[in-house]
């Protein structure tokens, strides 16, 4: 099971991309919203009871939620952070931990690609899930190759 955590609900869309992956792979999922500055509480009691095999977090501005939540499990966390005015704090903040705490980043508002990595450590131990995350690529290939096709011969 995978668990997504916002830092707000603000970071909605950047989810629902995540989302979107996880339910045509069908893995299991759910979504919480805590702040790591205001409401590190809760967020920790999200952690602790949640049974998840890997933790997606997605945050903007200082992103300090992927840390936070790295910081109170020895599981995967996923970071990924979410576009603003200033790009690159939310970036910065999750590539660049600390030794000894780490955390998995993916590009800015890439949800889809937080599922896809989350997928693949799964996969590791779920032998339906690789089989899926197989058939996905396959598909995406597909695609390129009939994109392809359809400019095959052009300006000769």
């Amino acid at each position: 099971m995978v668990h997504i955590i916002m830092g707000s609900k603000s970071d909605r869309e950047v989810a629902e991309k995540a989302e979107k992956v996880l339910k045509k792979l069908n893995v299991p999922y759910k979504i919480s919203v805590a702040s790591a500055h205001r409401t590190p509480e809760l967020l920790k009691d999200i952690v602790e009871k949640s049974d998840a095999s890997v933790f997606i977090a997605i945050a903007g501005l200082s992103a300090a939620l992927p840390g936070s939540v790295a910081a109170l499990t020895e599981r995967p966390v996923i970071g990924v952070p979410v576009s603003g005015k200033l790009n690159l704090d939310s970036i910065l903040s999750i590539v660049q931990m600390p030794p000894g705490i780490p955390v998995g980043a993916v590009g800015l508002d890439r949800g889809d690609n937080a599922a896809l990595l989350a997928a693949e450590i799964l996969c590791i131990s779920d032998d339906g899930i690789r089989e899926r995350l197989h058939a996905y690529r396959r598909e995406m290939a597909e695609k390129v190759e009939k994109d392809n096709a359809s400019f095959e011969n052009r300006g000769e």
